[in-house]
């Protein structure tokens, strides 16, 4: 029987050890329909006798029975993006796709009730049953197309464009170790704000072990992405979407201060702040194991220069993420953990900088800030406590304003708004101004 080594923490070369991405419409009225459209005009008493006062002999006028219309709702639809796209390693061979899978969809005009994106992740490493028909070469321990390491693993909303543009990251996650994994986001803000034509770009950087001992000498993983539409009224009016930072701290980086603009119409807003920490730096303060991967940090958040809070991100819920399972007969094989079945049990539980094996990390959010409902120009920033050497954290953050849409925006015209970076979001105008 072929017996997996699990893999724990880094024992493996530098280049193995790696992981981590590098930094870098209004629901328009129901028509109106008229009652009787089409029908001739209805006179009452046409040719009737004059009736004296006081009478009351009238005639009752007649109504068409031709019954109401209404147009038929959209119905939802889904847009394949990705179909089993594989995505190899840094140093892989063979692989359709290195580093990252990039997708084409439309969907289309809106308004959107809901949308969604799924996304799922397969790995040659598991179940351990297909061994049998793609064994680890000789000498190795793990399948060739295998990668049984945690890496870090982000889904971004971009434009096509040649010229480069800060994306709109949707998945913050991590991969199992070499298992499969399934994601869903809700995009139905992003949808109503940018409708249309857009890329999805899913990263996932990873390194293969030539000599296949701690993970597959040419390892890589397959993913699939779609999205859920459903057409219908937006849940609230989205005036604009800026992505504020997608990139990498390291030690010695200057904290970011981004310039954006509130629109006109803005009465309310939510700021979303992604994170996590990574590398191989050695282990300092506040850590557990090497840094920045095992540390906590303060992150200080800030709206217009004024602290809006002082997080800890860190993830101490990974030990939900191992059932333990059995392989093997009962007196013999290895215990597991399904959700990671390539890790040590003992370091897939273990906590760390605000990520864990095999799972998305939720964004930090606030809406209730009176700066995010201010029309006008505005700074977000951010300041990280302490960032070894060799060690990195992951951010990226986006603004989104909610309220009504100025009346004196003429039908069909667009309103743009421009940060540092060629950041650039826009929003079809009605002319309805709602």
């Amino acid at each position: 029987m072929l017996v997996p080594t699990l893999s724990g923490e880094r024992a493996a070369p530098e280049a193995i050890a790696s992981d981590g991405e590098s930094g870098a419409a209004i629901p328009e009225g129901t028509p109106a329909v008229s009652v009787n459209e089409g029908a001739p005009p209805v006179t009452i008493n046409e040719g009737a006798p004059e009736v004296a006062v006081g009478d009351l002999g009238t005639e009752e006028p007649t109504v068409s029975e031709e019954p109401m219309t209404t147009p038929e709702p959209a119905l939802p639809f889904s847009i394949e993006v990705l179909t089993r796209a594989g995505i190899g390693g840094g140093n892989s061979t063979g692989w359709p796709n290195v580093g990252a899978a990039r997708g084409p969809f439309d969907w289309t005009s809106g308004p959107f009730a809901r949308v969604t994106l799924i996304v799922d992740l397969e790995s040659s490493c598991y179940p351990f049953e297909s061994w049998l028909n793609n064994p680890p070469p000789a000498g190795q321990n793990w399948p060739a197309n295998c990668d049984a390491f945690d890496r870090n693993f982000n889904v971004f909303v971009e434009d096509a464009a040649a010229a480069p543009r800060l994306p709109f990251e949707v998945v913050h996650a991590i991969t199992p170790f070499g298992g499969p994994e399934h994601l869903e986001v809700d995009l139905t803000d992003l949808a109503n704000v940018l409708p249309g034509a857009h890329q999805l770009r899913v990263a996932i950087d990873s390194y293969a072990d030539p000599a296949g001992l701690v993970t597959g000498s040419n390892g890589g993983w397959t993913v699939s992405a779609r999205l859920l539409v459903d057409p219908g009224p937006a849940p609230r009016t989205v005036l604009a979407a800026v992505p504020l930072y997608a990139g990498r701290l390291q030690a010695g980086d200057p904290a970011p201060v981004v310039s954006f603009v509130a629109p006109p119409g803005t009465t309310g807003g939510r700021l979303e702040y992604r994170t996590s920490g990574h590398g191989q730096g050695a282990q300092g303060a506040q850590c557990i194991g090497p840094a920045e991967e095992f540390c906590s940090r303060r992150h200080l958040i800030q709206l217009d220069g004024v602290e809006v809070q002082d997080i800890n991100p860190i993830r101490v819920d990974c030990d939900t993420l191992c059932t333990l399972t059995h392989y093997g007969p009962p007196a013999a094989g290895f215990d597991y953990c399904l959700e990671n079945p390539g890790g040590l049990p003992d370091s897939v539980r273990a906590p760390r900088a605000n990520w864990c094996p095999g799972s998305m990390t939720a964004p930090f959010s606030w809406s209730d800030l009176p700066a995010l409902a201010t029309p006008g120009p505005h700074t977000f920033g951010f300041e990280i406590s302490q960032i070894e050497a060799g060690g990195n954290w992951l951010v990226s953050a986006i603004y989104y304003a909610f309220g009504t849409l100025p009346a004196s925006y003429p039908a069909g015209a667009d309103f743009q708004f421009s940060s540092p970076g060629a950041v650039t979001f826009s929003r079809a105008v009605s002319s309805s101004g709602t």
